[in-house]
C-alpha cells in the first residue's frame, strides 16, 4: 500500500460525485463494523486462550507511538466519529494533530537517505515513535470505541505480510506455536470496503482505496475532501 507521505496531492475530477451529504454510508460502515468485531472476537479469543501472554492493560500506550497509516474506510469512520468529541478534548487533539505533522515531516526527510534501500526505509519506519493524536494526557485513546483495528489487535500475534508480528511487550516466545491474527486478509477488505465508498461516492480512483492516511489528516480533513482529493504518486 501506498503512505499519503510519498504522495501529492491535486483536486479529483469530480463531475457527478456525491457529497457525503448525499451518500448512504450505512451499509458501509456496518460492513466495516463487522470486520471491527472479527477482530474482537479475535481478541478476546486469543487472550482466554493465552491469557499470561497478553500484556495489554489501560495505560498501556505502547501501540499509540507507531508510524501507521487509514484506509479511506477508516479514515471517514474515524473523521466522523470525532465530530462527536465534546469541544475541549477535541481541541487538545487537534493541537496533538498538529505535533504528528511536525513529526511526520521530519521522518519524511529523514526517509530520503534510504531512497534506494526498502529494507533500511522499513526498518526506520517501524523503529519510529509518534503519539497518535488520540493519546490524551492521562493516556487514555479519546475515541477508544472506534479506534482502528491495528489498534484492537496489537496485543496479539498478527500477520502481516506474511510474517508473524507481535508486541515487545507480550510473552508470546519465538519457537511456540500460537494462533495469528491475518492483517493480509483485513487490508484487502479494507481495500474493498474503500473502493465500496468511492463507487457510492460516484469517484473511479481503485488506486486511492489502496492509499494510507494519518491519523492527523483523517481526523482534520473535511470528509468530503477525505472522499473526493486526488492523490497521485510523484
Amino acid at each position: 500500500m501506498q503512505s499519503q507521505s510519498c504522495i501529492t496531492r491535486s483536486r479529483a475530477k469530480s463531475c457527478g460525485a456525491k457529497s457525503i451529504d448525499n451518500m448512504n454510508l450505512t451499509q458501509v460502515f456496518r460492513s466495516y463494523e463487522l470486520l471491527v468485531d472479527k477482530a474482537e472476537a479475535a481478541f478476546q479469543g486469543i487472550g482466554k486462550e493465552h491469557s499470561a501472554c497478553i500484556k495489554c492493560e489501560r495505560h498501556c500506550a505502547d501501540c499509540c507511538h507507531a508510524v501507521f497509516g487509514l484506509f479511506l474506510i477508516e479514515a471517514v469512520y474515524i473523521n466522523k466519529s470525532f465530530a462527536r468529541l465534546d469541544g475541549k478534548a477535541a481541541q487538545d487533539t487537534l493541537l496533538r494533530c498538529d505535533e504528528m505533522d511536525r513529526a511526520l515531516r521530519r521522518i519524511e526527510i529523514m526517509l530520503q537517505k534510504y531512497a534506494d534501500d526498502p529494507q533500511m526505509k522499513a526498518h526506520a519506519l517501524a523503529t519510529e515513535r509518534i503519539r497518535c493524536p488520540l493519546l490524551d494526557r492521562n493516556l487514555d485513546c479519546v475515541l477508544y470505541p472506534f479506534r482502528p483495528i491495528t489498534c484492537r489487535v496489537y496485543g496479539i500475534p498478527t500477520k502481516i505480510q506474511g510474517k508473524a508480528h507481535v508486541c515487545g511487550k507480550a510473552g508470546f516466545h519465538k519457537g511456540e506455536s500460537y494462533p495469528v491474527f491475518d492483517l493480509d486478509l483485513v487490508y484487502k477488505e479494507l481495500f474493498l470496503l474503500s473502493k465500496e465508498l468511492l463507487d457510492e461516492a460516484g469517484i473511479d480512483c481503485k488506486d486511492k482505496a489502496s492509499l494510507l492516511i494519518s491519523m492527523s489528516k483523517a481526523i482534520r480533513t473535511p470528509v468530503d475532501d477525505l472522499i473526493k482529493e486526488d492523490f497521485r504518486a510523484t
